[in-house]
């Protein structure tokens, strides 16, 4: 009897062939040797059904047959990929077919590609041996280890009841909602912009998506800028910034229990690093925060009376000096590859993914589609062999260090012994699959990638790298400095030791000279300014003291980076502390579809894209997209309720919660909220709303009406995102 190995890819396929030294020429659609048999999806090979394939009366959009809940759903071969779809058929019911490996790829979607193949292909098929294989990489080492661990697919029933769900909800989500609110109020957004036909496309992740966009543009919109001066003291070459605090004129005593007027946003520490009784004060009103005036003439006529300060000189009033350790940082996942691509390379997610995928199918990382950022204990096992296949990318340009020699000298170090007992394993932070690390495989093909994919290879490798160095080290002081009553701080942050900074080219602003805080960013030592030997007490020269004038900032705006951490991260947008709880871990969406969906959403004309800075902004249709959910289905646009959805699915998958259960969940859901967009009557009041939005556009809108009408032919397409 011979095995049956299923791929996602041709490529992938192939790989699994010269694993097994399948060494035969290729056929139509499958590899085969006297003992085995490689084929191949290609990607999803069936679909599911439109609503018109259960009763022709669905193909004309109708707000009667609305909501459109089926018992049972239907499937259908997808045309274009038919051909192979009945080759991979055929070869799953061959009689000298005994055992079925599945190898698409190891995760939520990879289970729903094969389990719909298997679905449609002859019931024969589930009396076979059918295992699952489920890998990291795809060195020759791991995927031989896939095929000889490989559990019975059924190990994996409750992910593949999460998978077939999850497709279930976008699903019922999209047909359900968009064609309610296109026949409500497509015709409104049509006749105001004119142009082509606008359907209104919603669903259960995108639409969250868009809301988190054109919240953010409105805030920055409604933002007014606060001007503040602050008051810089140059004391011997020392640069500092006056705060508020004790025992400064500007507090104005403790405040009994039922006193009113202004009080500190927050309490502030010291230059020391301790809690200033800010919090026990009033401010004066005469202040922005502590360390700035609301009017530039208050910040001269301090500058004013401290000139008359007899004598006229600075007193170190305390001074603090301690070292800070910094940790590499842990490896990466896909949303924060994402992120740092967007940033360093100003590359869309989507591209990242792209690029990541194909350095995980030319074998020289591990699979990309993983939340985690940490090593599972068997790979810090083995981590010896992707350190040592690492050194033969060779040497540095010049004198630069390379990869390879990096690589070498951890390689010649003991500290990649003992990664296991880090916090950079952790098999308890890992679900599927472990943190996206170089395997050190797979060189032969560098030569064919892209400049910008080997860019984002040497990222990894180099974060990869910074794990087995010693950390950064820091001198920190702190200083404070009287002038009278008042208390000017200073903080210097010298980089001593590089540690990993070396090998990442990391952050190294912090250098001899400069001072960093939180608090205090614009701060100079003069050049030549010893500090190292400044005490407590010492007599300081005022050389200067001026005012700075600076204003608040506006949020920022989300890049296509910025958006996959904060979908990663979805529970901090959520007030409710019970809930954020709940979801901690679930975010919106998951790693395999965060970049298509932001994708879909440029596509559509929902969100524009600046491709040179990756910023997203909302186009006018997503606004009025955006005001028309809010004012029919609000909670689409809310974290809450996406990421209580994708938990739900999580619990599918870890057997906590039933399919039955779910389904019953979601039905009333979309039964409740489609029937409720049914009897409303808003649509002048969104006129209004699109009037608003319409005024921040350069474009000239096109109005044919002001009506709303509506739109009940058929031809549109469901959003199933």
């Amino acid at each position: 009897m011979k095995s049956l190995f299923i791929a996602e890819k041709p490529s992938v396929a192939q790989e699994f062939a010269r694993a097994l030294k399948v060494n035969d020429p290729r056929r139509d659609g499958y590899i085969e040797s006297e003992d085995y048999v490689v084929t191949w999806c290609v990607g999803h090979l069936v679909t599911m059904s439109y609503p018109e394939k259960y009763d022709m009366k669905y193909k004309k959009w109708s707000l009667n047959n609305l909501p459109f809940l089926p018992e049972e759903f239907k499937y259908e071969i997808i045309p274009s990929v038919s051909k192979q779809f009945n080759i991979v058929s055929g070869l799953l019911a061959r009689e000298d077919v005994g055992t079925i490996y599945v190898c698409t790829d190891s995760g939520r979607e990879g289970e729903y590609i094969y389990r719909l193949v298997e679905m449609m292909a002859p019931a024969s098929v589930k009396n076979k041996d059918r295992r699952r294989v489920w890998i990291d990489s795809f060195t020759d080492e791991e995927i031989s280890r896939g095929i000889r661990e490989a559990k019975p697919l059924e190990t994996y029933n409750n992910l593949s009841d999460s998978a077939y769900l999850r497709a279930k909800e976008d699903y019922l989500m999209g047909i359900n909602f968009s064609r309610v609110l296109t026949l409500k109020y497509g015709s409104g957004i049509t006749d105001y912009l004119g142009g082509k036909w606008k359907a209104v496309a919603v669903g259960r992740v995108m639409t969250c998506v868009l809301g988190m966009v054109v919240r953010r543009e409105r805030e920055i919109r409604s933002f007014v800028k606060t001007p503040f001066y602050r008051v810089i003291g140059v004391f011997g070459g020392i640069e500092a910034e006056w705060r508020a605090v004790p025992p400064s004129e500007y507090y104005i005593g403790k405040p009994s229990a039922n006193a009113d007027g202004p009080k500190p946003e927050t309490s502030q520490k010291t230059a020391g690093g301790q809690e200033s009784e800010a919090n026990e004060f009033n401010l004066s009103p005469l202040l922005y925060k502590e360390n700035g005036f609301r009017k530039r003439e208050d910040a001269e006529a301090l500058i004013a009376k401290l000139k008359q300060v007899d004598p006229y000189e600075g007193i170190v009033a305390a001074i603090t000096r301690r070292k800070e350790k910094k940790n590499a940082p842990m490896l990466y996942n896909l949303a924060e590859l994402q992120n740092d691509c967007s940033r360093m390379f100003k590359i869309s997610p989507d591209q990242t993914l792209q690029i990541a995928q194909e350095l995980y199918e030319k074998k020289l990382t591990t699979y990309p589609r993983t939340d985690a950022r940490v090593l599972s204990s068997a790979v810090a096992k083995e981590i010896g062999r992707n350190l040592t296949g690492l050194t033969k990318l060779g040497t540095g340009q010049g004198s630069a260090p390379s990869i390879g020699d990096f690589a070498a000298e951890v390689l010649a170090g003991e500290t990649w012994k003992k990664i296991a007992n880090t916090r950079y394993t952790n098999d308890k932070a890992i679900t599927d699959h472990y943190a996206i690390i170089p395997t050190g495989q797979g060189l032969q093909n560098l030569n064919s990638l892209s400049q910008t994919a080997r860019s984002v290879y040497e990222t990894i490798c180099r974060r990869f790298l910074a794990i087995f160095y010693p950390p950064a080290e820091y001198d920190k002081t702190a200083i404070t400095i009287m002038l009278g009553r008042e208390s000017f701080f200073a903080n210097s942050k010298v980089l001593v030791k590089e540690g990993w900074l070396k090998v990442t080219g990391g952050d190294k602003s912090a250098k001899s000279g400069k001072t960093s805080d939180e608090q205090n960013e614009n701060t100079e030592i003069a050049p030549g300014v010893d500090i190292s030997k400044l005490k407590k007490g010492a007599h300081l020269p005022v050389d200067s003291l001026t005012i700075k004038e600076g204003e608040t900032s506006p949020p920022k705006r989300y890049t296509s980076g910025s958006m996959i951490l904060a979908m990663e991260n979805a529970g901090q947008l959520i007030e409710d502390e019970s809930l954020r709880e709940q979801i901690k871990g679930s975010g919106i969406g998951t790693s395999a579809t965060r970049a298509e969906i932001l994708k879909k959403l440029v596509t559509i004309e929902y969100l524009a894209l600046n491709k040179k800075t990756q910023v997203i902004t909302p186009e006018l249709l997503g606004e009025m997209v955006y005001d028309t959910v809010n004012a029919s289905i609000r909670p689409l646009l809310n974290a809450e309720l996406t990421a209580s959805w994708e938990k739900g699915l999580t619990g599918v998958a870890e057997g906590s919660i039933t399919t039955e259960e779910y389904m019953n969940k979601l039905n009333g859901f979309v039964a409740r909220r489609t029937n409720a967009v049914k009897s409303l009557n808003n649509q002048y009041q969104l006129k209004q709303c699109y009037d608003y939005a319409a005024q921040f556009y350069k474009k000239k809108t096109v109005r044919r009406s002001s009506g709303s009408g509506r739109r009940t032919g058929g031809g549109k397409t469901d959003s199933t995102l």
